[in-house]
């Protein structure tokens, strides 16, 4: 009996492993194919490949739409970052270190936008656009980032802010600082990995976002999403899979750098800690 189900096991296990192979060549197979056609030689971007070439980047750089697309997400995403990555920190902050009246109903309002599809929150929002007659413009757009952005930073800080023992903050306060100082010198430079994490994260994205930015962008102006999806429209070229590398590039290459960012920062911060004196 015990052998049966040893054996029973195993078969379950290699069923796992088989299944869970199959999800990831499903998932990540699409994305390696888009990578290995960008330098397909051939003006078609299917298999066969008919030779290595680097053309179709090089079109990419002399392509003003992409370009201007490129610039806009860009800006977006920075300006997204820099804005999330403050009310983010400051509002974790709050909820770890107070107890004020409302303070479930404002955890709840700040993730309600993590919880909701984006495809839901953009028509709601266009929606409420349309019917007090506001035209979709550029803050409105980046005020969008930011909404969908915020939850991530917050969870993110929040999840530092409970690590970070309250002893710190009051001893400084003990000393005569006053609350602002205690936060800019003592627990902000303790935030330093989750601010440097939640930038990132709020950068990528925004940078890849794609269906609250169909909804919320002004006539005329195109995100590196909605310019792949415009020019999908015409046809599937070795040009739109270059895009779509760079743009993979981008999304998997920030988060990588900013975990590369994160664990140094922690090796820092281990190497200059005091060794505690055995007791």
């Amino acid at each position: 009996m015990k052998a049966r189900r040893k054996e029973e096991g195993r078969w379950a296990w290699r069923l796992t492993g088989f299944v869970t192979i199959c999800v990831y060549i499903f998932m990540f197979a699409p994305i390696v194919a888009t990578v290995i056609l960008s330098f397909n030689a051939s003006m078609f971007g299917g298999f066969p490949m008919t030779g290595f070439s680097l053309q179709w980047y090089a079109k990419l750089m002399t392509n003003e739409q992409v370009l201007a697309a490129f610039r806009t997400s860009l800006w977006i995403a920075l300006l997204t970052a820099a804005v999330t990555t403050a009310i983010g920190v400051v509002t974790a902050f709050a909820l770890v270190r107070f107890e004020f009246p409302g303070k479930q109903a404002l955890s709840t309002l700040v993730i309600l936008p993590a919880l909701v599809p984006e495809t839901i929150l953009g028509v709601g929002l266009l929606v409420l656009i349309k019917a007090v007659d506001q035209p979709r413009t550029m803050v409105l757009l980046v005020l969008g980032h930011i909404l969908l952005a915020v939850p991530y930073v917050v969870l993110i800080a929040q999840a530092r802010m409970v690590g970070i023992r309250r002893v710190y903050e009051e001893a400084a306060l003990s000393l005569g600082a006053s609350r602002l100082s205690s936060f800019r010198e003592i627990t902000l430079p303790l935030l330093i990995p989750a601010v440097v994490g939640g930038a990132l994260l709020a950068f990528t994205i925004s940078f890849d976002n794609t269906s609250a930015s169909l909804f919320w962008r002004p006539a005329g102006v195109e995100t590196m999403p909605t310019q792949i999806l415009s020019m999908l429209k015409i046809s599937i070229s070795p040009e739109i899979n270059a895009l779509g590398t760079v743009m993979i590039l981008v999304t998997v290459g920030i988060p990588l750098l900013g975990g590369l960012i994160l664990q140094s920062l922690t090796r820092l911060k281990r190497r200059g800690e005091p060794k505690e004196e055995a007791r």
